[in-house]
């Protein structure tokens, strides 16, 4: 039986170059950062060149960029340091009702101590009303955290739009950029961006590395309390290896993206006229490119009516075939998709979803295989 993988938004494997340039610094050079020998020198190098990789990627400077563990320390970072550095100046921040856990799950944490948030709807492709943005700005109004691309099914928000608004009013704007970086282009600089989280997973780095680009002049409470590492913001010794795996994966990102979205999205499209064509009973989540890239060239999430989502994806898997119904951060729950509830979708809809994300491993006989597979579970 053939096994394919079908996941990337979940998380990517680890490129060969990637491995390579992490190797040795898991076995000769394994110096801590810190210490002023050959060793400890050799590693603050390394840290140093990944972070102007890192830095390439989105146009920033490396200066700008902050090594955390994941996106979701990076988000926590953002939400957390700017709102507690500013609550002087007020107390609300504005985000999206779609943005992933860890965004909402600190705003949760930021009303218990004290903060309003605004969540914003957004229509039924998942795009958020920048007019109901502009009229939720208060005085009070501290920061806005609107993601770059949504995790489950792929919409592409107005990044500089957005910041334009928030600049307007005075206000910082982050955005979780941890689907869109490596997929799509982004320049910090001309998109108005001040904070951006990223996460190495997802870009084919290893686990437990990520990133957060806070613009210079912009201040933070610290995250995590100790030593002097990553300018005194996060405390403990690097993971190096990591993080030249991030570096790596960020160079080969930015050489590679022009060829990396049209392949992606070659796929994806497709995946959709396939499945749109032989399945009846189906309902695309997320918006269709026209024009304009509108969605992540390499997402496409589906609805299948006469069937749910779980009971589908354990089919699949017997078949070989790796794929998600929801956020993997949201796997275990029971509940319907956060995500496609704010869309719109019923609870019958939502629960019957299934999200397909390409990456470059796959081929065109694999979606042939894919929808093949979908085809004979559905209508069998």
């Amino acid at each position: 039986m053939s096994s394919l993988y079908f996941d990337n938004s979940a998380t990517t494997k680890v490129k060969p170059e990637v491995l390579d340039a992490m190797l040795p610094f898991l076995k000769k050079e394994f110096g801590n950062p810190s210490s002023m020998y050959t060793l400890g020198r050799s590693a603050k190098r390394a840290i140093e060149s990944a972070r102007t990789n890192v830095a390439n990627l989105i146009n920033a400077k490396p200066n700008e960029i902050y090594f955390t563990s994941c996106g979701s320390e990076s988000d926590n970072t953002a939400l957390k340091g700017i709102a507690l550095k500013n609550r002087e100046k007020g107390n609300h921040i504005i985000t999206s009702k779609i943005e992933h856990p860890a965004v909402l799950n600190s705003c949760k944490t930021l009303e218990k101590e004290g903060f309003e948030v605004t969540y914003l709807d957004v229509d039924e492709r998942g795009f958020l009303d920048v007019q109901q943005l502009e009229r939720s700005i208060t005085n009070k109004t501290i920061l806005i955290s609107i993601m770059f691309a949504n995790n489950e099914i792929g919409t592409i928000q107005p990044t500089k739009e957005i910041s334009k608004i928030a600049h307007n009013a005075g206000i910082i704007f982050h955005t979780d950029a941890v689907q869109a970086c490596g997929n799509i282009p982004i320049d910090v600089e001309k998109m108005g961006i001040d904070m951006l989280s990223l996460s190495g997973h997802k870009i084919h780095a290893p686990k437990g590395v990520g990133a957060l680009y806070v613009k210079n002049g912009i201040e933070f409470e610290n995250f995590m309390d100790g030593g002097h590492q990553e300018k005194g913001k996060r405390a403990g010794t690097e993971n190096v290896a990591g993080i030249v795996g991030l570096g790596t994966a960020c160079n080969l990102a930015k050489q590679n993206l022009n060829t990396h979205i049209r392949y992606l999205t070659k796929l994806r499209d497709y995946y959709i006229s396939e499945i749109e064509r032989k399945i009846p009973n189906t309902v695309l989540n997320g918006p269709r490119d026209q024009n304009i890239i509108q969605r992540l060239p390499g997402n496409a999430n589906f609805s299948f009516l006469d069937i749910e989502g779980k009971t589908l994806l354990l089919k699949l898997d017997q078949m070989g075939i790796s794929a998600s119904s929801a956020s993997a951060c949201s796997s275990g729950n029971q509940e319907p998709s956060h995500v496609l509830t704010a869309i719109g979708r019923d609870e019958a809809t939502a629960k019957s979803a299934l999200r397909i994300t390409f990456g470059e491993d796959n081929t065109i006989d694999d979606v042939e295989y894919l929808v093949n597979c979908i085809e004979k579970i559905i209508l069998n």
